[in-house]
């Protein structure tokens, strides 16, 4: 039976944390202004009760990639470690007890579940999208399957694969494809938690294995170097050559104050021995990456992110319409990673509820798309900047077929300096949809900007500006895409939020990346 729409100033379709925040921010900021709390409703597919926060909280990725600044820049400016993140940011880092990279996602849950109590948010999981209704070019209404309505008048969309966007009529390109690869996309990952290795155990039995594998006349870890490398003897040399810095020095791991950096592959050899599997993606769909380790609320608590799956654009989109439930046959292999880690001292091994997928495709139509030769070229202009932002052209995994069409078509080969831009809006805000925005890795990416825009930190001080133009929209009648990058950053002036700006023009990377881009997007170089 259908029921009695209800009505909303402001709902976000996903609970991904950079459009939580940006809900947050709208209804803080609609407060200061009115005195009045907003109504706001946060909906997703997933199930509540595993939590809310999407991929950091039922998909427990622990590890948190921070923003990467040069040594020179921060020592000038006087920045911290990872620059001057988005004000809302540092409160959430906070708030949930992050010393350096670490987020406890149960204590994640919790604070965000405070954050949204404070500005008197209603929380609704477990949605299915009906239909969305349009009052003119506007969202106005979306239906869910089992009946009920919501109205609303600005909305978000922070899901991967900007399913919201996408059911109201927004096109969406399939993987990669303003790079020539639509069936193309990123390894999905399986975040495991684990009890009982402590770091200073990982540590000796990754030297361990460092000491074997390097070792020709070990007959026995020879074997387990020809069964990661596929019996290919060229392979197997070029993994045993990259146990070593160029010094000759061992790539062993570091342990910080709550993470675990591992540089070699010593582990994912020995995995990948013990399950008889090739160290590769695409041959056997399954690969044990090097991992990013997240040390939790006590020592032998880690969080594991280096189980990647093969998948391609359609089954990226699958999996995140199925609310990023892990297939069984991932599950099978997870089976195969528990058996090994207790085998190493592990007391419990426990996969996530929910995969951390990195990208599903992006949305076109958009303001203004930002591509990757943007992002090297510094990002918007410094008077219109909402903050700034450095990380690498991170394909993990990789992007399959991305080498071979290069190629092809005579593109410069990646990999690229990273760039380190200023942050806006536009390629946020739909020209289609006056009042959606789309603040996820599906935003309004092109070529390779969307393998350094996915990160979540990024997307954060993005939705902290569309949290901050929802209000102003809302306040003022006027439509949320017309709302300017500048307008926003005099709010944040006037309210101390600017971070610090810092973003670089890297001339000659600019144009390699530029090439890159154009060449493998079929567009010839010389235009404009």
């Amino acid at each position: 039976m259908t029921q009695a729409p209800r009505s909303y100033d402001f709902i976000c379709f996903g609970d991904e944390l950079p459009g939580i925040l940006a809900l947050v921010t709208a209804a803080r900021e609609y407060r200061a202004r009115t005195n009045q709390l907003p109504r706001s409703l946060v909906m997703f597919k997933g199930n509540s009760q595993e939590g809310v926060g999407g991929h950091l909280v039922r998909g427990r990725l622990a590890y948190l990639d921070r923003s990467s600044v040069p040594l020179s820049i921060r020592q000038a400016l006087g920045l911290d470690d990872f620059g001057d993140p988005p004000a809302i940011y540092k409160e959430f880092l906070t708030r949930a007890g992050v010393r350096k990279v670490a987020l406890d996602p149960n204590r994640a849950n919790t604070v965000l579940r405070q954050m949204l109590s404070e500005v008197g948010a209603d929380i609704l999981s477990r949605v299915e999208i009906a239909s969305v209704v349009r009052s003119g070019d506007r969202i106005s209404e979306i239906q869910l399957t089992r009946g009920e309505s919501y109205r609303g008048k600005q909305f978000i969309d922070c899901t991967v694969n900007a399913e919201l966007a996408q059911a109201a009529g927004v096109k969406k390109l399939p993987g990669f494809a303003s790079l020539g690869l639509p069936d193309a996309e990123l390894a999905v990952t399986l975040v495991f938690e684990t009890e009982g290795l402590s770091p200073s155990l990982l540590k000796a039995t990754e030297d361990t294995y460092l000491r074997r594998f390097t070792d020709p006349n070990d007959s026995a870890a020879q074997r387990w170097l020809d069964i990661a490398a596929g019996g290919d003897p060229a392979y197997k040399q070029r993994i045993v050559r990259d146990l070593y810095y160029p010094n000759g020095q061992l790539k062993r791991m570091d342990i910080g104050v709550d993470y675990i950096d591992v540089y070699s592959e010593a582990l994912p050899i020995a995995y990948h021995s013990f399950r008889g599997t090739k160290m590769e993606l695409t041959p056997t769909n399954a690969q044990f990456d090097n991992p990013n380790i997240a040390i939790l609320s006590n020592p032998n608590r880690l969080s594991w992110n280096g189980l990647l799956f093969f998948v391609n654009a359609a089954q990226a989109e699958t999996l995140a319409r199925n609310a990023a439930r892990p297939t069984p046959e991932m599950l099978r292999e997870m089976s195969f990673v528990e058996q090994w880690l207790r085998s190493l001292g592990a007391t419990s091994v426990r996969p996530a509820p929910e995969l951390y997928i990195r990208h599903a495709g992006t949305i076109t139509d958009v303001v203004q798309p930002l591509s990757g030769a943007q992002m090297m070229a510094g990002g918007v202009s410094i008077n219109q900047a909402l903050g700034s932002f450095g990380y690498a052209f991170d394909a993990r995994g990789g992007i399959h077929g991305a080498d071979v069409r290069a190629a092809q078509v005579g593109a410069p080969s990646p990999p690229f300096k990273q760039p380190l831009l200023n942050v806006g809006m536009y390629h946020a805000l739909l020209k289609s949809i006056p009042n959606l925005a789309v603040v996820s890795p599906a935003s309004g990416f092109d070529g390779q900007a969307s393998t350094a825009g996915r990160i979540v930190e990024f997307n954060v001080a993005v939705g902290q500006g569309v949290g901050i133009a929802m209000c102003l929209a809302q306040l003022s009648g006027r439509n949320l895409n017309t709302i300017t990058n500048a307008e926003v950053r005099t709010v944040l002036i006037n309210s101390g939020r600017l971070p610090r700006i810092y973003g670089v023009y890297d001339a000659t990377e600019t144009a390699r990346v530029t090439s890159f881009e154009r060449l493998m997007a079929g567009v010839p170089i010389y235009t404009v």
